[in-house]
């Protein structure tokens, strides 16, 4: 078994020793995640089938991958003052700060009256929001006997309620079992099962095989299901439906992000170092995305073709790199990782 009730504390690596591993993945993850921001425009357009199932498979695992290992790195989480320090500091105050910048910014490109919704995230920012939440109930899923499988069931249960979009507790309810997973999950069994003989080659054809799926359902899949944030009832199906088809997602999430997990490399890389400014390139990037869109350049006739799909994926994967050099996070490291020393004792 990977997952085990978490007993006794299980922590995560020592911060002043970092797990190339994991920064491996938290770097693969955030260049996908400003990928399928960057394809995003263009999946409902008539003709972008290759681009829309590419999509599809994209979104199928890489927000499982990122919340399952925010929920490895809140392993040590319990509360205490420092830990809540950095909770508000490095979470809870840079969602404030950023959702209001965003917010405005996205209104002054679109010429429209500047308003305020603090705790309703805008676009991207749910993540930040939905950690905050996650994390702070770490302590509590400790004292569950059954921590998984009643997180799964609090998922299944909240496509019978309608959410409201403040403080994202749709996708918050509905990501919550890949943050329990990573918060239960035992690193020495997964390097065991990392080690398994030829795990690599079933990663691939789990991929593989999924891809296909996604190119045969990519004409007829209403992509808001894969965003997580829909009930029974926004989605206009019912709640059997909701059912069976979120179920047929977590599951395909789940193995996806073992086969991703699979596929990352074990030891120090060129890019391993990255890894740890990727909260930088999750905020700064949707700034660079929505000024491309709102500014029109998805309107160029270039973007209509297989080159110019390959030149926005290029362009893409590279300022999803450049936003994790040290430079860059020194510039913003203030707004990023405020400090907050005169409101915190």
């Amino acid at each position: 078994m990977l997952l085990t009730r978490p007993a006794v504390a299980v922590e995560a690596p020592p911060r002043t020793a970092r797990d190339p591993f994991f920064d491996n993945a938290k770097l693969l993850v955030i260049v996908l995640v400003v990928l399928g921001h960057a394809w995003e425009p263009l999946v409902a357009l008539p003709g972008e089938r290759p681009l829309r199932a590419a999509y599809l498979l994209v979104y199928v695992f890489h927000m499982p991958v990122f919340v399952l290992v925010s929920g490895w790195f809140s392993q040590s989480f319990r509360g205490e003052p420092r830990q809540l320090r950095r909770l508000l500091t490095g979470v809870l105050a840079p969602f404030l700060l950023w959702n209001t910048l965003l917010t405005l910014w996205v209104q002054w490109l679109a010429g429209t009256h500047f308003a305020l919704a603090p705790l309703t995230p805008t676009w991207v920012l749910w993540f930040l929001m939905s950690l905050f939440l996650w994390r702070i109930t770490a302590p509590l899923w400790r004292l569950v006997r059954r921590p998984v499988p009643v997180a799964i069931a609090v998922f299944l249960l909240s496509g019978a309620f309608t959410f409201g979009p403040m403080l994202a507790l749709a996708r918050t309810l509905e990501f919550l079992p890949y943050f329990v997973i990573g918060l239960c999950l035992r690193r020495e069994r997964l390097d065991r099962l990392l080690a398994f003989r030829h795990v690599r080659l079933y990663a691939l054809a789990v991929f593989a095989a999924v891809a296909v799926l996604a190119y045969a359902a990519a004409p007829s899949t209403n992509v808001n299901w894969l965003y997580r944030s829909g009930s029974s009832g926004s989605l206009h199906v019912s709640y059997a439906r909701w059912l069976a088809e979120s179920s047929v997602l977590f599951l395909l999430g789940l193995l996806l992000a073992a086969a991703f997990l699979a596929l990352v490399p074990r030891r120090p890389m060129w890019f391993s170092a990255l890894g740890a400014g990727t909260m930088y390139a999750f905020l700064l990037h949707a700034f660079v995305q929505r000024t491309l869109l709102l500014e029109g350049a998805y309107h160029w006739s270039l973007l209509r073709h297989p080159g110019g799909w390959l030149l926005l994926s290029a362009g893409a994967v590279a300022l999803a790199l450049a936003l994790c050099t040290t430079p860059v996070r020194r510039v913003f490291r203030p707004v990023v990782e405020p400090r907050l020393r005169r409101l915190l004792r």
